[in-house]
Protein backbone atom coordinates (compact mmCIF):
# COMPACT_ATOMS: atom_id res chain seq x y z
CA UNK A 1 0.00 0.00 0.00
CA UNK A 2 1.14 3.43 -0.84
CA UNK A 3 0.84 6.25 1.56
CA UNK A 4 -0.31 9.48 0.03
CA UNK A 5 0.06 12.68 1.90
CA UNK A 6 -1.89 15.79 1.02
CA UNK A 7 -1.03 19.14 2.53
CA UNK A 8 -3.64 21.88 2.53
CA UNK A 9 -2.93 25.36 3.81
CA UNK A 10 -5.97 27.31 5.02
CA UNK A 11 -5.74 30.66 6.84
CA UNK A 12 -2.26 30.02 7.97
CA UNK A 13 -3.38 26.87 9.63
CA UNK A 14 -1.79 23.75 8.38
CA UNK A 15 -3.90 20.66 8.19
CA UNK A 16 -2.33 17.36 7.27
CA UNK A 17 -4.48 14.57 6.01
CA UNK A 18 -2.96 11.15 5.81
CA UNK A 19 -4.72 8.86 3.37
CA UNK A 20 -3.68 5.30 3.16
CA UNK A 21 -4.47 3.17 0.11
CA UNK A 22 -4.39 3.66 -3.62
CA UNK A 23 -5.59 6.66 -5.48
CA UNK A 24 -7.64 5.71 -8.51
CA UNK A 25 -7.58 8.18 -11.36
CA UNK A 26 -10.12 8.12 -14.11
CA UNK A 27 -8.69 9.41 -17.35
CA UNK A 28 -10.86 11.33 -19.74
CA UNK A 29 -12.47 9.18 -22.42
CA UNK A 30 -10.56 10.87 -25.22
CA UNK A 31 -7.26 9.65 -23.76
CA UNK A 32 -8.41 6.06 -23.45
CA UNK A 33 -9.83 6.15 -26.98
CA UNK A 34 -6.51 7.44 -28.33
CA UNK A 35 -4.65 4.76 -26.40
CA UNK A 36 -6.91 2.09 -27.89
CA UNK A 37 -6.35 3.53 -31.35
CA UNK A 38 -2.58 3.41 -30.84
CA UNK A 39 -2.82 -0.13 -29.50
CA UNK A 40 -4.79 -1.20 -32.55
CA UNK A 41 -2.26 0.44 -34.88
CA UNK A 42 0.64 -1.25 -33.10
CA UNK A 43 -1.12 -4.62 -33.22
CA UNK A 44 -1.95 -4.08 -36.89
CA UNK A 45 1.72 -3.33 -37.66
CA UNK A 46 2.81 -6.43 -35.77
CA UNK A 47 0.30 -8.54 -37.68
CA UNK A 48 1.47 -7.04 -40.99
CA UNK A 49 5.09 -7.83 -40.09
CA UNK A 50 4.14 -11.40 -39.17
CA UNK A 51 2.20 -11.92 -42.38
CA UNK A 52 5.03 -10.36 -44.43
CA UNK A 53 7.58 -12.64 -42.77
CA UNK A 54 5.29 -15.61 -43.34
CA UNK A 55 4.94 -14.65 -47.01
CA UNK A 56 8.74 -14.32 -47.37
CA UNK A 57 9.28 -17.71 -45.73
CA UNK A 58 6.72 -19.31 -48.04
CA UNK A 59 8.44 -17.69 -51.03
CA UNK A 60 11.81 -19.07 -49.86
CA UNK A 61 10.31 -22.55 -49.48
CA UNK A 62 8.78 -22.34 -52.95
CA UNK A 63 12.12 -21.27 -54.44
CA UNK A 64 13.86 -24.19 -52.69
CA UNK A 65 11.22 -26.59 -54.06
CA UNK A 66 11.68 -25.18 -57.58
CA UNK A 67 15.46 -25.50 -57.27
CA UNK A 68 15.12 -29.11 -56.11
CA UNK A 69 12.72 -29.82 -58.97
CA UNK A 70 15.18 -28.32 -61.47
CA UNK A 71 18.02 -30.36 -59.98
CA UNK A 72 15.91 -33.52 -60.21
CA UNK A 73 15.00 -32.77 -63.82
CA UNK A 74 18.65 -32.10 -64.65
CA UNK A 75 19.68 -35.40 -63.04
CA UNK A 76 16.97 -37.24 -64.98
CA UNK A 77 18.05 -35.60 -68.23
CA UNK A 78 21.68 -36.50 -67.57
CA UNK A 79 20.67 -40.08 -66.76
CA UNK A 80 18.63 -40.30 -69.97
CA UNK A 81 21.50 -38.91 -72.03
CA UNK A 82 23.90 -41.38 -70.41
CA UNK A 83 21.53 -44.30 -71.08
CA UNK A 84 21.07 -43.16 -74.67
CA UNK A 85 24.84 -42.90 -75.13
CA UNK A 86 25.33 -46.41 -73.71
CA UNK A 87 22.58 -47.77 -75.96
CA UNK A 88 24.28 -46.18 -78.98
CA UNK A 89 27.59 -47.72 -77.93
CA UNK A 90 25.93 -51.15 -77.61
CA UNK A 91 24.38 -50.81 -81.05
CA UNK A 92 27.68 -49.69 -82.55
CA UNK A 93 29.50 -52.60 -80.90
CA UNK A 94 26.84 -55.01 -82.16
CA UNK A 95 27.13 -53.58 -85.69
CA UNK A 96 30.92 -53.90 -85.59
CA UNK A 97 30.62 -57.49 -84.36
CA UNK A 98 28.21 -58.33 -87.17
CA UNK A 99 30.57 -56.71 -89.70
CA UNK A 100 33.49 -58.75 -88.35
CA UNK A 101 31.46 -61.95 -88.49
CA UNK A 102 30.33 -61.10 -92.03
CA UNK A 103 33.91 -60.38 -93.04
CA UNK A 104 35.06 -63.63 -91.46
CA UNK A 105 32.33 -65.54 -93.33
CA UNK A 106 33.30 -63.92 -96.63
CA UNK A 107 36.96 -64.70 -95.97
CA UNK A 108 36.06 -68.30 -95.14
CA UNK A 109 34.03 -68.57 -98.39
CA UNK A 110 36.99 -67.20 -100.37
CA UNK A 111 39.29 -69.78 -98.82
CA UNK A 112 36.78 -72.54 -99.54
CA UNK A 113 36.45 -71.36 -103.15
CA UNK A 114 40.22 -71.21 -103.51
CA UNK A 115 40.60 -74.74 -102.14
CA UNK A 116 37.88 -76.00 -104.45
CA UNK A 117 39.54 -74.35 -107.48
CA UNK A 118 42.89 -75.76 -106.52
CA UNK A 119 41.32 -79.20 -106.18
CA UNK A 120 39.59 -78.89 -109.57
CA UNK A 121 42.82 -77.60 -111.13
CA UNK A 122 44.75 -80.52 -109.78
CA UNK A 123 42.14 -82.85 -111.10
CA UNK A 124 42.39 -81.35 -114.59
CA UNK A 125 46.14 -81.65 -114.64
CA UNK A 126 45.97 -85.19 -113.46
CA UNK A 127 46.30 -87.88 -116.07
CA UNK A 128 44.38 -90.97 -115.38
CA UNK A 129 45.87 -94.22 -116.54
CA UNK A 130 44.05 -97.39 -116.84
Amino acid sequence: MENIYIYIKLNCVLYIYIIEGSLEVKLPTIWTDEKQRWSRRIEKRREEKRSEEKRREEKRREERRRDETRKDETRRDETRREEKRREEERREEKRRGEERRGEERREEKRREEKRRREKVGKLRNTVFFQ
